[in-house]
Parts: structure tokens; C-alpha cells; sequence
């Protein structure tokens, strides 16, 4: 049986450990921009110049990252 990709968090994670610098629309228009630190079910942490932000996922429209993100799973075959 093959397994389902869960591309949100896949996407998030490679974000996070590349270090990608994103731009993060809140469905308000509002823009946030740094790094991913960390993410978990409903939060996304965000590092923007030395900053911690806290962002409710559901606050969230759209992450536009600064270079394309390898988001498929390695162990695809």
C-alpha cells in the first residue's frame, strides 16, 4: 500500500531545514517575512530579523518562499 504524502508538512519541514527565506500572507494582506523555525499542527514559528513570531496556520494564505523547495518525499520510488 502506498503511503500518502502529507505535502503541507513535508513543504514546511524542507523550509525549516534549508533555511529558506519566505514571505507569509495572512488572509488579513498582511505580510510576514523570514525564516521557518519550527511548525507543529496549527502554529508556524517564524524567524524575521532576531524576532520570534507566532502565526496561527488558519491566519495563514499563502508561503512564498525566495528560492523553489524540493517538497517530494525522498523515498518515493
Amino acid at each position: 500500500m502506498k503511503q500518502s504524502i502529507n505535502i503541507q508538512d513535508t513543504f514546511l519541514n524542507q523550509l525549516r531545514k534549508e533555511g529558506t527565506f519566505v514571505t507569509v500572507f495572512l488572509v488579513s494582506g498582511f505580510q510576514l517575512k523570514g525564516k521557518v523555525k519550527g511548525f507543529d499542527n496549527f502554529t508556524v514559528l517564524l524567524d524575521s530579523e532576531g524576532k520570534q513570531q507566532l502565526i496561527f496556520k488558519h491566519a495563514i494564505s499563502t508561503f512564498t518562499p525566495s528560492k523553489p523547495v524540493n517538497w517530494t518525499s525522498q523515498d518515493e520510488s
